[in-house]
């Protein structure tokens, strides 16, 4: 039995598999310039963080429709639970359906078919976070949260994800004021190609209550020392960070020295179907390739349920962090 364990940086585009893509463009009479799923693998070598969404990108043509969002996020939510997960809390990234002509209800919608029933079929309770495309214009980001409205009761929060570099948090100040307004929990992506800087921009301007990535916080001493002061999360993905280059291999990783430090570290899988692993792989991953003891193992698993979005069930992140306490490595 997998270590128990909440996945909280999860973008549900990125967990098309070449086999689903090549059904779905079946399906929809979407043309793929790849001749077979072996073809499609091969793409995922990828250069930087640019080249990754390239691809991203080229591939969301398959999704198309209500039932092709639910069969995404019902493959992703399987997998999940055999490797541990029982709690997700899932990114999606509407512009960039709009962008292609599908509404924001198809994709609300269709993979609220999936999470709806994720308790009863696969034992994984769920939450949802709406990202904007940094490198989208603020206004594009403001009439997404607007075509949001009619369903926040489905969205706990916002994020902020894609190309990183020249699109500082500051640029979306006004839609993060808007959404705190709506009551939504907020994220974003800082601190993975960016500098230690953005890390703070997200905090000061955006109110941001987690940071996905951040592993550059380590470049700045002080803002460490913040980030444990405060109990900010950062939600590490150490494959993807290989997969991308952020480090060149994973035993240079600095997760074993941000745990030595204090910080409230979890371990996801990001982009899990591009970069080699679902989360118990990124944990098996860091265990071998670091040389973490089980009690850091418990750790990680244990803060994924402290720095997830559970304050309106308090019960069940205590009924969860008791089974990672209870649990016994092999």
């Amino acid at each position: 039995m997998p270590l128990p364990k909440a996945e909280l940086h999860l973008h549900i585009e990125g967990t098309l598999e070449p086999e689903l893509a090549f059904e779905l463009a079946a399906r929809n009479g979407v043309e793929l310039p790849y001749a077979d799923t072996d073809e499609l693998r091969k793409a995922y070598q990828f250069e930087d963080l640019r080249s990754f969404l390239n691809l991203y990108y080229e591939l969301m043509a398959v999704l198309r429709t209500e039932q092709d969002f639910a069969d995404l996020a019902d493959a992703y939510l399987a997998r999940a639970a055999a490797q541990g997960v029982r709690h997700a809390e899932i990114f999606f990234d509407p512009q960039a359906h709009i962008a292609r002509g599908v509404a924001m209800g198809t994709v609300v919608e269709g993979l609220w078919r999936a999470l709806g029933r994720s308790e009863e079929n696969h034992g994984v309770s769920t939450k949802l976070i709406m990202c904007f495309l940094r490198d989208e214009s603020a206004d594009s980001a403001l009439e997404t949260l607007e075509a949001a409205r009619p369903y926040l009761d489905r969205i706990t929060g916002v994020g902020l994800d894609s190309a990183e570099v020249g699109h500082p948090p500051v640029k979306f100040r006004e839609v993060y004021e808007a959404a705190a307004a709506l009551g939504l929990r907020r994220v974003a992506h800082a601190g993975e190609e960016g500098p230690p800087a953005y890390i703070t921009e997200a905090l000061d301007v955006l109110g941001v209550e987690r940071i996905d990535h951040g592993l550059r916080c380590m470049e700045d001493p002080e803002l460490v020392e913040r980030l444990v002061r405060e109990r900010i999360p950062l939600t590490l993905c150490p494959l993807s960070n290989v997969r991308l280059r952020a480090v060149d291999v994973l035993a240079d990783h600095p997760l074993p020295a941000m745990l030595d430090a204090g910080l409230l570290c979890t371990v996801n899988s990001d982009d899990p179907a591009y970069f080699g692993g679902y989360v118990a792989d990124n944990y098996h991953a860091v265990r071998d390739a670091l040389g973490l003891p089980r009690e850091q193992m418990r750790e990680l698993a244990r803060n994924s349920f402290l720095a997830s979005f559970l304050e309106d069930d308090e019960e069940r992140r205590a009924r969860y962090i008791a089974e990672v306490e209870a649990y016994e490595f092999g």
